[in-house]
């Protein structure tokens, strides 16, 4: 079957798609992309938004295939009104993001990515301004809004640092490690609070001015989900009058992001480009159920993960 992979890819990952017989097309080649839709079957895709106008230029396509979770850049009526198939791969990145949600942690707390800056520029000290910012996990209380696979894994490595763990969800869940809260009590109580939900009408903006009024002062915000969920100005505003102590991004509600905004200027703020996925683990576990849907796709067997 005709399968393009939408991202782009290394040596070593563009060697392992050509296995699967995939086309590679990067996310900056539009008209190679365009011209490979045209005898696509299946859609490996990854971050781009697949929108109608794609769906409408792609008449042999009959699978979209998520690389990841979250499917809102995806056009999904346009995909139902084409009949065409979309899958998801949930867990299959969670261990790669649970990694990289502590990894913001550590740096927001530790201010790494200033210190990083500041011995490139020849700095060897920490400026007294920044001494009384710096701290450390352990004895801290984390918020977690959601608990899905993504928090969950990442639940016992925070406990095992000393951490106090909360979480809000839909569904209360038995669970040793976390106590349930509403969200507006999870934001009163973390020193931490770290976002790991689906973006939807419902949850748009869900850190908004008051939702940030509400957290702790200095508290740290981290955001491995979706960009969407915050509002980036009420944030910039809370970061520099100091309501909010730190943040670690990989995600931004307009991709890729406007780095002249106020906040890619912030110190007290740890950033990455919407990689918190992106490992060598993650693509092993994806492409092999990607490989296993096309396979089912072609032996007309009920698809993995459908999710339209």
């Amino acid at each position: 079957m005709s399968i393009v992979f939408h991202y782009a890819a290394g040596p070593a990952l563009a060697a392992r798609l050509a296995a699967y017989g995939a086309v590679v097309c990067p996310e900056d080649d539009d008209a190679g992309f365009a011209l490979a839709m045209r005898e696509a079957e299946v859609l490996w895709h990854v971050l781009k938004p697949c929108t109608a106008a794609i769906i409408a230029g792609a008449p042999k396509l009959r699978l979209i295939q998520k690389i990841g979770v979250g499917v809102n850049t995806i056009d999904l009526d346009a995909a139902a009104a084409s009949g065409i198939a979309v899958c998801n791969l949930p867990g299959t990145n969670a261990p790669a993001v649970a990694e990289m949600t502590l990894l913001l942690m550590l740096a927001a707390l530790r201010r790494l990515t200033a210190f990083d800056a500041g011995l490139r520029r020849g700095e060897w000290s920490c400026p007294p301004a920044t001494q009384d910012a710096l701290g450390e996990l352990g004895g801290r209380t984390v918020g977690l809004v959601g608990y899905g696979a993504v928090p969950r894994a990442l639940a016992p490595i925070l406990h095992a640092m000393g951490c106090r763990l909360l979480y809000t969800a839909r569904t209360q869940h038995t669970d040793a490690l976390a106590k349930w809260r509403p969200l507006d009590a999870l934001l009163a109580e973390s020193d931490i609070v770290s976002l790991h939900i689906p973006l939807g009408p419902d949850t748009t903006r869900l850190i908004d001015a008051a939702a940030l009024a509400r957290m702790r002062p200095g508290a740290v915000l981290i955001n491995t989900a979706r960009g969407g969920l915050v509002d980036q100005d009420a944030l910039t505003a809370a970061l520099q009058s100091g309501q909010i102590g730190a943040a670690g991004l990989d995600v931004f509600a307009h991709e890729p992001p406007d780095t002249t905004a106020p906040l890619f200027a912030l110190p007290n703020v740890a950033l990455a480009p919407h990689v918190a996925w992106l490992t060598s683990g993650t693509f092993d576990r994806s492409l092999a159920l990607a490989a296993e849907n096309v396979r089912r796709l072609r032996n007309a067997e009920p698809l993995l993960h459908r999710v339209r």
